[in-house]
């Protein structure tokens, strides 16, 4: 950084524990992510590995394969988008790598967890386009790991936060984009959403949205208020979706909204909600050996291998 330059040092946009730009364009994060690599677990029998989707753009999943227990053993598919505002954190760090490592040794599932572009470098809708990349990738079937383990019939979405944002985006996507559908088509089936914590407008400024989409910086725009717009959400492909939410999460309200417009909307599969008291935001990516996390995680698996 050029500290005689008076804007390389001079603040335009500051969003507390996100981001801030500096008048020459520089942008800095207040938390960078490290970075875990895959791995064999011997004591949960966990494998992990990593495949490239779109090497231009970094588009990247994790795999995580379960122990396997028997022949022919076929796992639901859980696909799954870390959250962190659309501009921070990372599939690969040690704080999401070692959660879906336990999602995965605890609900049983095989997962796929997409690493998309991050804002604000990267504008709304990069995330969106990137998951959606992922999803029709998926789609495909034809990754070994997949191809072996996946039950197609039994896919499901999750998120936390943004993350939980887009997961409900690509639902939306697959529910109503005609033009541009997943491959496999009828032997895919998106089963249900559970969206922890989600992140998403309530009609009130956004300080993130508003600067990482320009082209609609209102939280009206249906991809980050979709309570807003019922006659798209009435069109969900999936028939079962888990809410989660916090006693004492700041953006507690949307996860509820999201509830109640689900039922009021016309949609005619079954919603559920429900809520940790007494704890924050995410506060099972923080503290996951604690027994709050330890019921969330219980609520996953019971929903990923009851719904159908």
């Amino acid at each position: 950084m050029d500290s005689t330059n008076p804007e390389s040092s001079q603040v335009i946009y500051d969003v507390p524990i996100f981001f801030k730009v500096y008048k020459n364009g520089r942008i800095e994060r207040y938390r960078k992510h490290d970075f875990s690599p895959p791995s064999n677990n011997s004591v949960t029998g966990v494998r992990s590995k990593d495949i490239v989707i779109v090497s231009e753009n970094n588009v990247t999943v994790r795999l995580y394969l379960p122990k396997i227990t028997q022949n022919d053993q076929k796992f639901p598919l859980l696909v799954y988008f870390h959250g962190g505002g659309f501009v921070i954190e990372s599939a690969f760090s040690t704080y999401y790598d070692s959660y879906l490592h336990s999602v995965a040794a605890e609900t049983n599932v095989i997962a796929v967890s997409v690493e998309y572009r991050l804002a604000p470098e990267h504008k709304i809708p990069a995330c969106y386009d990137d998951s959606w990349v992922v999803m029709k990738w998926v789609s495909q079937g034809s990754e070994p790991w997949l191809k072996s383990y996946a039950d197609f019939s039994r896919v499901f979405l999750s998120g936390d936060s943004s993350g939980a944002n887009i997961a409900h985006n690509m639902m939306l996507r697959a529910s109503i984009d005609e033009d541009d559908k997943l491959e496999v088509g009828d032997s895919l089936n998106l089963v249900g959403m559970a969206l922890i914590h989600p992140y998403f407008g309530n009609n009130e400024p956004d300080r993130i949205w508003s600067y990482i989409c320009p082209e609609n910086p209102n939280t009206d725009d249906p991809q980050c208020n979709p309570a807003a717009h019922p006659s798209l959400l009435s069109k969900l492909v999936c028939s079962n979706i888990l809410i989660c939410t916090a006693e004492k999460d700041f953006i507690r309200d949307r996860g509820w909204t999201y509830y109640e417009a689900l039922k009021k909307c016309g949609w005619k599969g079954e919603v559920e909600i429900k809520e940790t008291q007494g704890e924050r935001h995410v506060f099972h990516l923080n503290n996951p050996t604690c027994d709050k996390a330890k019921v969330l995680m219980k609520w996953l698996s019971d929903f990923f291998q009851q719904s159908s």
